[in-house]
């Protein structure tokens, strides 16, 4: 079993392109379900300087493909949606 605070440590790469995609900012949880439903990570800056809202990257659970000691391989492609970086 791995712990949340474990996960939040380890690099996110993108198997698709060998990107690094960072670490895991916040996690997305489905209450109903009790399970983890995406990750979320912090986007490249802020959109409108200092005063604008910052991107954010959203993993989707079913696109983790290996969690590593180090690492967690995702498998994605880039979508924009609403402001934020939807990964499919």
């Amino acid at each position: 079993m791995v712990k949340i605070s474990e996960l939040r440590t380890r690099e996110i790469i993108n198997v698709v392109d060998g990107r690094r995609l960072g670490v895991i900012k916040d996690i997305d949880i489905d209450m109903e379900q009790g399970k983890i439903s995406a990750l979320i990570l912090p986007g490249t800056g802020r959109v409108l300087g200092f005063l604008g809202r910052e991107e954010e990257f959203i993993v989707p659970w079913d696109k983790i493909v290996k969690i590593g000691m180090d690492v967690i391989l995702v498998e994605v492609n880039t979508m924009m949606e609403n402001g934020r970086h939807m990964l499919r």
